[in-house]
């Protein structure tokens, strides 16, 4: 699907791999509604960017939240085409720590930011693609949600995390049979370790020990090459149902 003059709804849009996407596809002519908690950081950007980009104030795991800002998103730009959900939560912690087990208030948390959280965007987002007029392939809008590598390989205190995302690239494959019947493509991105918000958090011994992991290239990834991923995913109409890995080789190990 084209980029130029189509609308974008992108999660996490104010910083790290959701920044870089609205601005790639700013810069290919598309149009973005930032849906981020971070209200500050999103209307700085928006008002950086334009008249293209609008900000709106979101918890992705709330229904009215989002159902707020998609119709925010289509009173501004009449439409919605393309939904890349990067909102998403590391907070690591032991099943069985110091304290005792893992209160489960935090898994739950974990799992409703970034599991239900994307399924609540992908529902939403694709009931507003399905009155899209279709291209010459039928192609009414195109969704990509971010998994990421420890849902094949989570490490020490990932549990959270891991299982969260492991359900993501879980529901790529069925919902890509059911959205076929409108038009409606989706894909999955697993990222390794790239510079963003998250990641900074790491202890530097940490960050140092998923670099050297890495096969090629030896360095965190940057915002900007998972922006192109998504931009290819989004031209190309032949992905669909797959969860790609963008890790430079990299497979992680126990710690």
């Amino acid at each position: 699907m084209e980029i130029k003059d189509r609308v974008a709804l992108v999660t996490g849009g104010a910083s790290g791999l959701g920044e870089a996407t609205v601005r790639y596809l700013l810069d290919r002519g598309g149009k973005a509604a930032i849906l981020d908690f971070a209200e500050e950081r999103g209307q700085k950007v928006a008002a950086e960017l334009g008249p293209q980009v609008i900000f709106c104030k979101t918890d992705v795991t709330d229904e009215q939240s989002v159902q707020a800002a998609i119709e925010k998103t289509m009173e501004a730009f009449g439409a919605i085409h393309f939904a890349v959900n990067c909102a998403g939560v590391g907070t690591a912690g032991k099943v069985l720590g110091k304290e005792g087990p893992m209160p489960i208030a935090h898994f739950n948390q974990v799992v409703q930011i970034n599991l239900i959280g994307t399924m609540n965007v992908v529902r939403l987002a694709a009931a507003q693609m399905i009155k899209n007029a279709p291209n010459e392939d039928g192609e009414k809008g195109v969704v990509i949600n971010t998994a990421s590598i420890a849902a094949f390989e989570g490490q020490f205190g990932q549990a959270a995390y891991a299982a969260s995302k492991a359900g993501v690239a879980g529901m790529t494959l069925p919902i890509a049979r059911e959205f076929a019947g409108y038009g409606i493509r989706i894909m999955t991105i697993a990222p390794g370790t790239f510079w963003t918000p998250m990641l900074d958090g790491m202890p530097e011994k940490v960050k140092e020990s998923l670099i050297n992991m890495a096969l090629f290239p030896k360095r965190l990834g940057q915002p900007v090459e998972f922006a192109m991923l998504a931009t290819h995913i989004i031209e190309n109409p032949m992905l669909n149902g797959e969860v790609i890995r963008l890790d430079g080789g990299l497979r992680m190990g126990a710690r």
